[in-house]
C-alpha cells in the first residue's frame, strides 16, 4: 500500500507539472531584458536620444552640410557626395538614416495609441511630447525626401506595402500633431511628469509648448513658397523660446555631439572654401573668423569645392576648429529661431528687422558650445555691418543664418538653400560646386523599402531624379 500511495502521489505530481508547464516555460523563457511592453516614459527616453543623434545629428546633417556647402566632404562617402560620383543618387546612401526615422515614426506611434486609447489613456503629458517628436521627426523625412510613405505606413504586419503620400498631405498632418500636442500639455493628469525620463526639458509642459511653437514658426516659413504667411511666423517665434536656456537641443555629457565623433573616427569633413570665404569678406571684426577652423603650418587650407581637381585625403584640408563631443544637438535653435523672426520681419518691410538680426547675430556668437564666443565680440561685429534695408537687409540675414548653422546644423541649411532657390533668393548664397546639373534637390529612397516595396521602386527608378525633382514645398510635384 506505501508503495502504491508513493507511486499515486509522483503521477499527480507529474500530471500538476505537465499541465502547468507551458505557462512555466513561457515565464521562465521570458528575457526580463527585452520586454514587449514597456512604460512609454522609458520608451520615448529612447525616441528623445535616437531623434538628436541619429535624426538629426548625424548622416542627414552630414550629407545636408556637404550639399549645401556649410562643409566639404574630403574623404570615403563624403568626398563622393562632395564631387557627385554615385553617392547622391544611390539607395544605399541614406538607408541609414531611411529606416532609423521610420523606427522612431514607429515607436511614437506606439506610445501615443497607448496615451490616447491604450493603457495610459490620460497621460497627456507623455503624450503631447510624443506628437511633438512625431512631427518633428515627420517633417525631417520629408523635407529630405519628398512624397514618402506615411498615412499607410507604421503598419508592419498589416500594410506591406504602403502608398507615398503627397508631401502637401503630409505637411498638414506635421502641423496638426504640433497643435495636438500643444493642446494636450495644457490639460490636466493623473500620471506624474517625465522627470529625468526627459533628456530635453526635465518634464517642463511650458518649455515642450514653447518647442513646438517654435517648430510651428519653422514649418510656416517652410512654406513660404506655397503659402507665405509671414506674420504668422513672428507670432509662433514670440510664443517661443525667450532665450538659448529654453532652447530644443539635446545635450547630454553621455551623448557625444555625432559631427565630433563622426570626425573623430572617419575624418570625412573638411572646411569648405567658398563658406570660408564668406566668413573673411566680414571682416577682422568678427572673431569667429579666427577661432572657427584648424591651421596647417600656421594657415587655413580649405578644401576647394569649387574646383574639379581637388584631391581626396585626410590631414590635407583644415577641419573645424569648434569642434567637440560635449557640443549640443541642435534640433531647433534660439539663433535659428531669431533669424526665422529676422527673416519674417525683413521680408514684411518692418523696421524692426535689423535689430532682431541683431539678436540673433549675439545668440549665434554666444550660443552654448565649448569654444564659446562673448556678447562683446558679437557687438563689436554687430557695429561694423551698419545700417541695412531692403534686398540687403534680408540677404545679410540669410548669410548670418548660414553661419549661424556651423558646423553641424546642417539639415536646416540644406532647407534654407533650397527654398531661397526656389523663391528667387538662389544669389543670396550662392552654389559654388563645379557641377551645379549635380546639386541633390532631395534624397534618395533607402535601399530598404526601394527592394521591398514596388511603390517606392518604382518612384525611385535609378536614383537620378534626385538632380531633377524639386520637393513640394520648393515648387516641385513630389
Amino acid at each position: 500500500m506505501k508503495n502504491i500511495k508513493v507511486t499515486i502521489t509522483v503521477l499527480m505530481a507529474l500530471f500538476l507539472f505537465q499541465s502547468c508547464s507551458e505557462d512555466k516555460m513561457d515565464e521562465i523563457n521570458e528575457n526580463k531584458n527585452n520586454p514587449t511592453d514597456v512604460p512609454t516614459s522609458l520608451a520615448i527616453t529612447d525616441v528623445m536620444i535616437s531623434s538628436g543623434f541619429s535624426t538629426t545629428g548625424a548622416d542627414n546633417s552630414f550629407y545636408a552640410g556637404v550639399y549645401s556647402e556649410l562643409n566639404a566632404g574630403n574623404h570615403n562617402q563624403m568626398y563622393n557626395a562632395q564631387i557627385r560620383r554615385g553617392e547622391p543618387q544611390l539607395a544605399t546612401t541614406y538607408n541609414n538614416s531611411w529606416v532609423e526615422i521610420y523606427s522612431q515614426l514607429r515607436s511614437l506611434k506606439i506610445i501615443i495609441e497607448k496615451c490616447t486609447t491604450g493603457k495610459e489613456k490620460g497621460n497627456y503629458q507623455t503624450l503631447g511630447v510624443a506628437q511633438i517628436l512625431f512631427a518633428y521627426n515627420l517633417a525631417i523625412l520629408t523635407d529630405l525626401f519628398g512624397d514618402v510613405p506615411y498615412s499607410e505606413a507604421l503598419q508592419p504586419n498589416t500594410i506591406f506595402q504602403p502608398k507615398i503620400d503627397k508631401q502637401e498631405a503630409i505637411y498638414e498632418a506635421i502641423f496638426q500633431r504640433l497643435n495636438e500636442g500643444i493642446s494636450n500639455l495644457d490639460k490636466t493628469t493623473t500620471y506624474a511628469g517625465l522627470g529625468n525620463q526627459d533628456l530635453i526639458y526635465k518634464g517642463d509642459s511650458k518649455k515642450w509648448k514653447k518647442a513646438a511653437n517654435g517648430l510651428l514658426a519653422r514649418y510656416t516659413m517652410r512654406l513660404s513658397l506655397r503659402k507665405a504667411d509671414y506674420q504668422a511666423v513672428i507670432n509662433y517665434v514670440n510664443a517661443s523660446f525667450s532665450g538659448v536656456d529654453e532652447e530644443f537641443k539635446l545635450a547630454n555629457d553621455a551623448i557625444p555631439n555625432p559631427y565630433a565623433r563622426f570626425q573623430v573616427n572617419v575624418g570625412a569633413i573638411s572646411v569648405a572654401k567658398s563658406f570660408y570665404d564668406i566668413m573673411i569678406a566680414n571682416g577682422a571684426t568678427d572673431a569667429r573668423t579666427n577661432a572657427f577652423f584648424s591651421k596647417i603650418d600656421g594657415v587655413v587650407k580649405p578644401f576647394d569645392n569649387a574646383s574639379l581637381a581637388t584631391i581626396e585625403g585626410q590631414g590635407i584640408y583644415s577641419i573645424s576648429a569648434i569642434i567637440s563631443e560635449k557640443n549640443p544637438i541642435y534640433l531647433l535653435s534660439y539663433h535659428e529661431l531669431l533669424f526665422l523672426k529676422a527673416e519674417a520681419e525683413a521680408r514684411l518691410g518692418l523696421t524692426t528687422a535689423q535689430t532682431t538680426m541683431n539678436d540673433a547675430i549675439k545668440a549665434a556668437f554666444t550660443k552654448k558650445q565649448v569654444v564659446t564666443f562673448t556678447a562683446a565680440q558679437a557687438d563689436t561685429y554687430i557695429a561694423s555691418i551698419g545700417i541695412l534695408t531692403g534686398n540687403a537687409l534680408l540677404k545679410k540675414i540669410m548669410v548670418e543664418k548660414y553661419i549661424s548653422f556651423y558646423e553641424n546644423e546642417g539639415i536646416e541649411c540644406y532647407n534654407d538653400i533650397r527654398r531661397l532657390k526656389a523663391m528667387g533668393n538662389g544669389d543670396f548664397i550662392p552654389m559654388v560646386n563645379p557641377k551645379p546639373a549635380f546639386f541633390p534637390q532631395r534624397f534618395g529612397y533607402g535601399q530598404s523599402d526601394v527592394s521591398a516595396n514596388l511603390n517606392i521602386k518604382e518612384a525611385f527608378g535609378d536614383g537620378s531624379y534626385v538632380y531633377s525633382e524639386n520637393v513640394w514645398w520648393a515648387g516641385g510635384t513630389r
